[in-house]
């Protein structure tokens, strides 16, 4: 099945005076802030595209989300159509950590020990020198 490359949710953006500005998904029921509108609004795409990937990772059902016209707010709240691009976002989680497993001579295992050598970054530098990555 084709995964969506472009999803728009409306999130709930509430102004308390003197306070950050609360952003929250009703539809996924999690919720971020930011100091401004720029700020609330970067914050709120990151976590957007957060939540999704993890239902996608998990094999969960993607919420269809409420029509931003039928979103209920209070005085001091106002909807904002909120939209993230998950390519990106998928991209993003390929760069994770993963484990692997070396053989060396047990008098270089010791001597690196005795040394208190970090394995994995040594290995991350020699591999991204031997590969001539930054």
């Amino acid at each position: 099945m084709k995964k969506v490359e472009r999803y728009f949710y409306p999130a709930v953006f509430s102004y308390t005076e003197g306070e950050e500005i609360a952003v929250v998904f009703p539809d996924l029921s999690v919720a971020t802030s930011g100091v401004d509108d720029s700020d609330a609004l970067l914050s709120a795409r990151e976590l957007l595209g957060s939540a999704l990937f993890g239902l996608e990772e998990d094999g969960e059902a993607i919420p269809a989300p409420t029509p931003l016209s039928d979103v209920r707010m209070e005085k001091n709240e106002r909807a904002v159509l909120v939209d993230v691009y998950m390519p990106s976002v998928r991209q993003a989680g390929i760069n994770r950590s993963v484990n692997r497993t070396v053989t060396l001579p047990a008098w270089l295992n010791a001597a690196a020990l005795e040394h208190d050598v970090n394995f994995s970054q040594v290995l991350q530098e020699a591999l991204k020198s031997q590969l001539n990555i930054g």
